[in-house]
């Protein structure tokens, strides 16, 4: 089955919103340092459009691009630390509590049911790299 790809133009509100605003604080860091969109282009190895097209948000901008500009921002960040297991619940009421609440969906129902995984998977991403940008570190 050939892989189907989901244009930015097709991404949720939320998911659009949240490249926005990392976006914004990408360029907000970049020149916090004094840096100019070429010196970071070349530091990346992509092209100074390709950074203003990051700065602008454009969804259509890969995902490791975008990683890319996060680890320039810090270098130890390890993305695979957002996605950690859980820990354990503290008691067992409290889980007790967790069962006996229905669980919202908040599923797609216009896209097949993997890519509507991969978008979650995306906009989860997404927004745990905001939330990191929102942290004190900045």
């Amino acid at each position: 089955m050939p892989r189907q790809n989901t244009s930015p133009a097709e991404f949720p509100p939320a998911i659009l919103l949240q490249i926005e605003q990392l976006a914004q604080r990408i360029v907000q860091q970049r020149k916090s340092r004094g840096e100019t969109q070429a010196q970071w282009a070349e530091r990346l190895g992509i092209s100074q459009p390709t950074m203003a097209r990051i700065e602008r948000g454009d969804a259509a901008v890969s995902m490791a691009t975008y990683v890319a500009c996060l680890w320039q921002l810090n270098p130890a960040l390890d993305l695979t630390q957002l996605l950690a297991p859980k820990l354990a619940p503290a008691s067992d009421a409290m889980t007790e509590e967790k069962a006996k609440t229905p669980r919202r969906s908040s599923t797609i129902t216009a896209l097949p049911a993997e890519q509507q995984a991969q978008v979650e998977s995306n906009f989860a991403a997404a927004k745990a790299a905001l939330d990191f940008f929102k942290s004190p570190m900045f």
